[in-house]
């Protein structure tokens, strides 16, 4: 069975609608052979296991979304989940209850990191190795809530998608043990700018003068972690350079669109080879090649105004 659906909150995963303790998952974890991967995925704002409208479950977290909405394609199977394969691990498609007002939500998402952290570190107790993440919007915000909480090398990789958390909130994240021990790829574009502005208008910052994560952590006065990695994907010399690699990314279609980090044709391609064979995508490799920090927020909607006005190495708008 390549997919679990367990909820924040449940006091077993949900394996096809049926109780599964953890003597269940211990047999799947050990069914795995050596190796292979087990990557948790996490939703964003307005999604809810309990509206069956709203449910994650029957829509990105699904290997068969339920059809009539473009934005419902299937995370597990852009990853490789789902075909048969001997190898292909186990993904464990995380919800939480995400609807509501976004204060509400924000406040949720602190508190689903906590059921996050106790379910990786239930993993590592039935099967060592690290967990990988994948995840969009306030899902960041819960995959980094629950870094903070864990030992070291409990997390592998972390691919954050359009990330509604702070700077701070990261910052903190990534000095925790697990954070120092763990590789994070943070996917920003400028076409997400109106909601990474909603996040700083709407939410109460941390410290003052916070950004939200959209502006990647090089913008920062600290500097990144050397196991950050910001990568603007609607950056014409990110999407050379990645192209270089084998992902060929059309530019983007739309000036705003907070979905783009997973419905860009190319993106899984990258996201499925940074999870299952990172020995081919070295951080320090891409870092390498990628440039140094992202553009300046609304440069894509008005780039005159950001003509000459950038530090040195940031992304030309595209």
């Amino acid at each position: 069975m390549p997919l679990l659906r367990i909820n924040a909150g449940d006091a077993a995963p949900a394996l096809g609608g049926v109780a599964d303790r953890d003597a269940g998952l211990a047999g799947h974890l050990a069914a795995l052979p050596p190796g292979a991967p087990v990557v948790i995925l996490i939703h964003g704002y307005k999604f809810s296991p309990a509206a069956p409208r709203h449910d994650p479950h029957r829509h990105i977290l699904s290997l068969s979304p339920k059809p009539g909405c473009r934005k419902a394609i299937s995370w597990p199977r852009h990853l490789g989940f789902g075909r048969g394969a001997g190898d292909e691990g186990l993904c464990i498609a995380f919800g939480w209850e995400a609807r509501g007002s976004v204060w509400r939500a924000w406040r949720r998402a602190a508190q689903a990191g906590g059921g996050l952290a106790d379910l990786v570190a239930r993993i590592g107790r039935l099967r060592p190795g690290p967990v990988d993440i994948l995840c969009h919007s306030l899902g960041a915000r819960v995959a980094l809530c629950a870094l903070e909480r864990l030992p070291a090398h409990s997390i592998g990789r972390m691919v954050l998608l359009a990330a509604a958390e702070f700077q701070s909130g990261a910052r903190r994240a990534m000095s925790s043990p697990a954070g120092r021990s763990a590789e994070v790829i943070n996917i920003v574009s400028r076409e997400n700018d109106l909601f990474d502005g909603v996040v700083e208008w709407l939410l109460r910052a941390p410290q003052p003068g916070d950004r939200a994560l959209g502006a990647g952590l090089g913008l920062d006065r600290q500097g990144a972690p050397r196991n950050w990695l910001d990568v603007q994907i609607d950056c014409p010399s990110s999407r050379r350079a990645l192209a270089e690699f084998g992902y060929r990314i059309p530019p983007p279609a739309r000036r705003i669109c907070h979905w783009s980090a997973y419905l860009r044709p190319g993106l899984f391609a990258f996201y499925r080879d940074l999870l299952r064979r990172r020995h081919a995508l070295p951080l320090a490799c891409l870092r390498h090649v990628l440039p140094g920090q992202p553009s300046p927020r609304w440069s894509r909607l008005w780039p005159g105004q950001f003509q000459g006005r950038t530090r040195l190495g940031p992304c030309p708008s595209g």
